[in-house]
């Protein structure tokens, strides 16, 4: 459902008949010979059709956070598709929930791959977004009305599915469903040893309900780490510049010389590029680690993101259209971009704020890791057109830069959490980083503080 979001608005706001109903000034642009190449989609209303749906979703992250405490994982999923259905663009909520969700049921030793699923079916909505797009870009005067009105088909994927899935059974102590808890834990697990489980989750649980203002709590010094942690891979995501890309690569596609149908059959290729590329992450990230997916991207990243500022800032003036051979070598880095940050910045920007928050901040403080995606989802995609009429090729300057900025947390501040159990990682995570273990020595005297 989300994926889907993300790849249909791209691809409509391309589409000649939705610009001429909708942004005639962008369509008379458009349609102009010689209009600037970097400049002929620079419009604010448009860029509020894409952005304004994260600006929807960073209020309601802070509803759903709520909403998953209270009433579970479980019910949070079936109203985010039921609104989502209606109409009402608020599927942050099934953002808050599904990540915790699987963290939450997924045993440790594959719970990096596990949660990667959410982020595999985020791309194959993207994917599945790109070739409706393809085909009814086709379809006049109303494909566009189609490719917006398919985003039901998910919705209701997700409210059949929720009805039919299990609560966790983390969610079902925290509300004091004890039975249910160890039942639901012997059931996924698929063995009645789960006693050592259920005592950690049962402990964490009644640290939990100790904690009367979770939101409160997280401003506390020993919830610094996490929060940091949390706020900072989701601003980084963004600052990648990949969502730029996903939103508009058939107005990027369109901008470097290729017409329409090519354009939007360019996107399907980087569609099917995102997805395979995650299904690496979901094989490698229990096995090689979170630390090692992230670095070896950012230098991918990096090298694709100066290549393409560098071919284009040679060959891509105002007015001209690239040469064929150049335009696909365009392509082929997008391709290479959008392939590293698929099996890393993708997926782990998401699990890892998913693992690293205690049972009495979990809800709340992946409410802020949520908002705060949303909110920079919704500055890059109000701003990335604009930049680019503005900065020109150098616009992939900027996010290269950002990815130098990115690889330097990861190595100093970015501890790795790979096989770690979610509620060990105060004392096997954070007390043991060099940085982080100076924030965790009131530990102990904060949660006196939050009875």
């Amino acid at each position: 459902m989300f994926g889907y979001d993300i790849g249909i608005s791209g691809g409509v706001t391309s589409m000649d008949d939705f610009l001429e109903e909708f942004f005639p000034v962008v369509y008379e642009r458009k349609h102009k010979a010689k209009e600037d190449n970097y400049c002929k989609y620079d419009n604010q209303g448009l860029q509020l059709f894409t952005s304004s749906l994260y600006l929807a979703a960073l209020v309601s992250s802070f509803v759903a956070s709520k909403v998953c405490t209270k009433h579970g994982r479980r019910l949070t999923m079936q109203a985010a598709s039921v609104f989502f259905l209606i109409g009402v663009v608020l599927n942050a909520a099934a953002r808050n929930a599904v990540p915790l969700f699987l963290s939450e049921i997924a045993p440790v030793h594959i719970r990096g791959a596990l949660n990667i699923l959410f982020q595999l079916d985020v791309t194959i909505g993207i994917f599945v977004a790109n070739i409706v797009n393809y085909f009814v870009s086709n379809i006049h005067p109303w494909g566009w009305r189609l490719a917006l009105g398919l985003a039901g088909v998910p919705a209701t994927m997700l409210c059949l599915g929720s009805m039919v899935i299990a609560e966790t059974p983390t969610s079902l102590i925290e509300r004091e469903q004890l039975m249910e808890g160890l039942a639901m834990l012997k059931k996924i697990r698929g063995t009645d040893n789960v006693n050592a489980e259920y005592e950690e989750i049962l402990h964490a649980c009644e640290m939990a309900r100790q904690v009367k203002r979770p939101f409160r709590n997280l401003m506390k010094r020993s919830s610094r780490p996490q929060l940091v942690i949390a706020i900072a891979m989701q601003v980084f995501q963004q600052f990648t510049g990949i969502n730029a890309i996903m939103f508009y690569a058939p107005v990027l596609f369109q901008t470097i010389g290729f017409k329409n149908d090519a354009s939007l059959l360019s996107a399907v290729i980087t569609g099917i590029v995102n997805v395979l590329s995650t299904v690496v992450s979901v094989v490698l990230v229990d096995k090689l680690g979170r630390r090692f997916l992230l670095l070896e991207a950012c230098g991918q990243m990096l090298i694709t993101q100066v290549a393409i500022g560098g071919v284009l800032l040679v060959n891509l003036k105002s007015t001209n259209e690239l040469e064929h051979g150049v335009a696909v070598w365009v392509v082929v880095l997008v391709c290479l971009f959008v392939s590293s940050f698929a099996w890393s910045w993708g997926p782990l920007g998401w699990l890892i704020p998913s693992e690293t928050f205690p049972l009495a901040t979990r809800t709340a403080g992946y409410a802020f890791a949520v908002s705060s995606n949303m909110l920079f989802t919704f500055v890059i995609a109000q701003a990335f057109l604009s930049m680019m009429c503005h900065l020109r090729a150098g616009i992939f300057f900027f996010f290269a830069a950002w990815i130098v900025v990115m690889g330097l947390f990861v190595i100093f501040l970015l501890p790795e959490t790979k096989n770690v159990p979610i509620d060990e990682m105060s004392e096997r995570v954070w007390k043991r980083h060099w940085f982080w273990k100076r924030f965790m020595d009131e530990e102990e005297q904060d949660k006196k503080d939050s009875v």
